[in-house]
């Protein structure tokens, strides 16, 4: 049985990617030209939805052992995430949408530049009152054998956790069965995570120091059902708090 509903869940997955990589992108596509792409109830008010994809620019973040680094990962989910969203009535902030640091003009130096970059993905994560945050990363360690997402968030905002646990228990439903691991409360050296006001969660989506883990994080069909797995999660916390 578990078998049998791990392809069921797998299967529909796969088909709500598809729905939105053939459907949602030419929907998108006509919409700019004035259509209007599917029949959205605006009645109940959404919440902002901020996504970072973590790293850009000369920050590459952790990488595969073939050198492939976390930030083109982190971003291609976002990118997949920040439609599947607005395709369903979501107003979406990015903090990136392309492969660079967000810091101010004129900021020389890695480290001084890296701590402009984050200050500035911090007063974007705080400039909605009515908004969900998440930020998009991948995990790293000197032991190749562990592997699955888990999440990080903080208790500055007391929805943070409530998230948090959506996330990780949407992981484990579509995605990861096997994946045993805890939420974790974070503190001050996830600076994003820490001091954002509003609900917020670190999304590691897996380990690139595991090789099979890694193999799948490269493709872009395994991209897109982590960006509809949190895609899901968000729909699942904004229903239960509405």
């Amino acid at each position: 049985m578990k078998n049998v509903k791990r392809k069921i869940i797998s299967g529909a997955i796969a088909a709500g990617c598809a729905i939105m990589a053939l459907g949602g992108y030419a929907l998108l596509n006509k919409n700019q030209s004035g259509a209007i792409p599917v029949s959205i109830d605006y009645e109940e008010e959404k919440p902002v939805i901020i996504l970072d994809a973590g790293h850009g620019g000369m920050d590459g973040g952790c990488s595969t052992a073939d050198g492939v680094p976390e930030k083109g990962i982190n971003l291609n989910i976002l990118l997949m995430l920040r439609d599947m969203l607005r395709l369903n009535g979501y107003e979406v902030v990015t903090t990136r949408d392309t492969d660079i640091s967000i810091h101010d003009k004129g900021v020389e130096g890695i480290a001084n530049q890296k701590s402009s970059d984050m200050d500035n993905r911090l007063a974007i994560f705080n400039e909605y009152p009515n908004a969900i945050c998440i930020s998009i990363h991948q995990n790293q360690f000197t032991d190749s054998k562990y592997s699955g997402a888990q999440m990080f968030y903080s208790d500055t905002n007391s929805s943070s956790e409530e998230l948090a646990r959506t996330l990780q228990n949407k992981f484990v439903e579509y995605l990861q069965p096997d994946n045993d691991r805890e939420i974790k409360l974070c503190g001050k050296e996830l600076f994003l995570c820490y001091y954002s006001e509003n609900p917020t969660v670190m999304v590691e989506c897996g380990f690139l120091s595991n090789p099979d883990e890694a193999e799948l994080l490269k493709t872009e069909e395994y991209q897109g059902k982590v960006a509809f797995t949190i895609f899901s999660a968000i729909n699942e916390f904004v229903d239960s708090n509405n």
